[in-house]
């Protein structure tokens, strides 16, 4: 028993070292603010024009948003026990209005490590002003947060679109909506 718990306590902080880790090389690789936020813009504008060519509609939802937060790399690492961690902006009106950092961790078989970005829409003034005005907003506990996907007519699913934010999550691969985002917890970054 005393062997499993070591292994079980060793793959954990393998998981989380090797995030730290590999977070400190793309969060640390630029000192100054001015070209941090720099390189977080460029990131999301790539990303956001990915996500119009991967999901046709994405583009009239991101118009109807009170805000856009783009994470345009979200690393997730892990061995048993992950993590991931990203950098990203908020836009409103199509204007940097603020930096943020998404973290969050998770349990169960798994092993690897992929980048992805994530975009949340928050579709309501009420859903923007609560992750504004929190030193720490979390998806699922300060509002309801859907993934939305791609449809087999090859438009954005609008049935899950009712919630106060909605999410896209991209993969090198394209659209991913077979990924939960409850527990993700997004914090102002000081720039």
């Amino acid at each position: 028993m005393h062997r499993r718990d070591f292994m079980l306590k060793t793959a954990a902080s393998v998981a989380v070292g090797g995030l730290a880790l590999s977070g400190c090389t793309t969060t640390t690789t630029t000192q100054d603010p001015a070209k941090r936020k720099q390189q977080i813009d460029s990131g999301a504008d790539s990303t956001m024009s990915r996500l119009y060519s991967n999901a046709p509609g994405s583009q009239d939802l991101v118009k109807k948003a009170q805000g856009v937060l783009v994470f345009p790399s979200v690393l997730q690492a892990g061995f048993i026990v992950g993590a991931q961690h990203g950098d990203g902006v908020l836009h409103i009106h199509s204007q940097p209005a603020g930096y943020y950092s998404l973290t969050s961790g998770s349990a169960g078989f798994q092993i690897g490590a992929q980048s992805k970005a994530v975009i949340f829409l928050f579709m309501t003034k009420d859903a923007l002003t609560q992750l504004r005005n929190s030193n720490g907003w979390t998806a699922g506990v300060d509002a309801s947060v859907s993934v939305l996907r791609v449809g087999s007519n090859g438009l954005v699913d609008l049935t899950q679109a009712s919630s106060p934010v909605l999410a896209f999550i991209l993969t090198n691969a394209g659209l991913m909506a077979n990924l939960s985002l409850q527990g993700t917890k997004i914090s102002p970054l000081n720039l």
